[in-house]
């Protein structure tokens, strides 16, 4: 596998990075069967959060710039958003080595927790994430459906012994 870097975000990464927020966006409009695509336009307000404490890409010798993970500050601790690698990079460890970094840099500045909110459906994802040391459920966030016919939810995923949707 060719060398992967992470580095800081640098301005001359901001075309790269708004290509990967927009596939990250249409990964979730397919998971959800919704049909909005921003072409990358939510990178331009995440880039003017406040809270906003780093941002690393994932340098490829061959490719550029390939993936990125951001810390969102919460007091003492931290929030990993967003993280992605493009989809031709995936399966290779280029998530694990964003989420290795982070996750010092964290310890680095004395965090006391890392969290990240992937999609619930998003199953590839959790596994990552778990594997990657984030066992602990910390919070849930429920959803009331109010137009049940626009979304396919699925059924399958079950805590406390309820039946959720997702």
């Amino acid at each position: 596998m060719t060398p992967v870097v992470v580095r800081s975000y640098r301005p001359s990464d901001h075309s790269a990075c708004r290509r990967l927020w927009a596939e990250l966006s249409r990964q979730h409009n397919e998971m959800y069967g919704e049909h909005r695509d921003d072409g990358g336009a939510g990178f331009e307000e995440y880039l003017t959060r406040l809270d906003l404490s780093g941002l690393w890409v994932a340098d490829h010798a061959d490719d550029a710039v390939i993936g990125m993970v951001g810390l969102i500050m919460r007091g003492r601790a931290g929030e990993v958003d967003p993280v992605v690698v493009t989809i031709t990079h995936r399966h290779k460890g280029v998530g694990r080595k964003l989420l290795q970094h982070v996750a010092a840099e964290a310890k680095r500045r004395n965090m006391t927790a890392l969290t990240i909110s992937p999609e619930s459906r998003n199953i590839d994802a959790i596994r990552s994430l778990h594997a990657a040391g984030y066992d602990v459920v910390s919070s849930i966030e429920l959803t009331m459906d109010l137009e049940r016919h626009t979304h396919p939810w699925h059924h399958g995923l079950e805590l406390h012994e309820l039946p959720f949707r997702s």
